[in-house]
């Protein structure tokens, strides 16, 4: 999975993980670094391992494993430190990825399908259309919905086809219970976090009415503050489009190492194209993520500036 996963990353790598372990085989996961806690109760998630604790091993089972499945990312950086690994890994590559453009030379085989709502519904198809129907159970299930749930926004973004209602509807013949997976992802939190959105949305926020567009930068400070750890920032940027007139959100947060950014948008700016152009990034059309190496002024003064751009676009 990518770097710092989320519930579909998470979700798609232990749904596979199951059932391939259900059919008889020998299979590992691993994240290229740590995750959020909120993850942490998924079945299987006590058995992933950290590439960044774990490099010696982690290089050893990439290093001897046949298959290398790639999920949720489509580009081989999006695994940090982990690149080299799994670019000279001798076993076979297989993608199943929904994001734009792939780096197709570096997988033997994949789906690669930006139409779908998320990587746990390629996977349920993967299952599904191998003639496995039998294998799903509410564990696999249980996996699978949490990215169904996070990539859609608990199912409000148009990425929400009636093929997600049919199979989550299938997972509740199954036994699915959906209250505690919801109350897990989104309740899960310590007071901090909420302090820390307060704060954000109080002294970070910045709207630009006339590009219909707001900006919120999160200074390295902010989370020494509040004491932030992975996951804390996550569904932050969303807030920004709940602004009435406003079609596009941008979140830059200073990590130790570069910039991050996340981009959200309403319609049809695409900030897929918006990120790969100017930040270093890219992702869906309404959802994408990007870095810089600048300074955070420099990096918020620039989307500033190149926000002018598409003042016509944004209208």
């Amino acid at each position: 999975m990518h770097q710092k996963p989320d519930g579909d990353a998470m979700g798609s790598a232990l749904g596979l993980y199951h059932f391939l372990k259900a059919i008889g085989h020998d299979v590992t996961v691993i994240s290229p670094t740590n995750w959020a806690d909120f993850l942490d109760w998924m079945p299987g998630c006590a058995q992933v391992i950290d590439y960044d604790l774990n490099r010696e091993k982690s290089a050893a089972l990439v290093k001897a494993a046949d298959w290398i499945f790639c999920l949720d990312f489509n580009v081989l950086h999006r695994t940090r430190h982990f690149e080299p690994v799994v670019a000279a890994a001798k076993g076979i590559r297989i993608l199943i990825d929904h994001h734009q453009q792939p780096q197709v030379e570096a997988f033997a085989y994949g789906a690669s399908n930006t139409a779908k709502s998320s990587t746990c519904e390629m996977v349920y198809d993967f299952i599904t259309e191998a003639g496995y129907d039998e294998v799903l159970n509410e564990t696999i299930a249980t996996c699978l919905y949490t990215g169904l749930m996070t990539d859609t926004g608990s199912f409000r973004f148009p990425s929400t086809t009636a093929s997600v209602h049919r199979i989550i509807a299938h997972f509740k013949d199954l036994g699915l219970k959906h209250t505690p997976i919801h109350e897990n992802i989104y309740d899960n939190f310590l007071e901090n976090r909420l302090r820390f959105i307060g704060h954000a949305l109080l002294n970070r926020l910045d709207v630009l009415y006339e590009y219909n567009t707001a900006i919120m930068s999160i200074t390295k400070a902010d989370l020494l503050k509040f004491d932030i750890k992975t996951g804390d920032s996550e569904g932050l940027v969303n807030y920004l489009l709940t602004i009435e007139g406003i079609r596009f959100g941008a979140l830059v947060i200073d990590r130790d190492e570069e910039r991050k950014w996340s981009f959200r948008s309403k319609g049809d700016f695409d900030v897929n194209t918006f990120a790969r152009t100017h930040f270093e990034g890219g992702g869906h059309k309404n959802a994408a993520g990007g870095r810089s190496s600048e300074s955070l002024e420099q990096t918020t003064e620039k989307f500033k500036q190149v926000i002018q751009q598409y003042e016509v676009q944004l209208q």
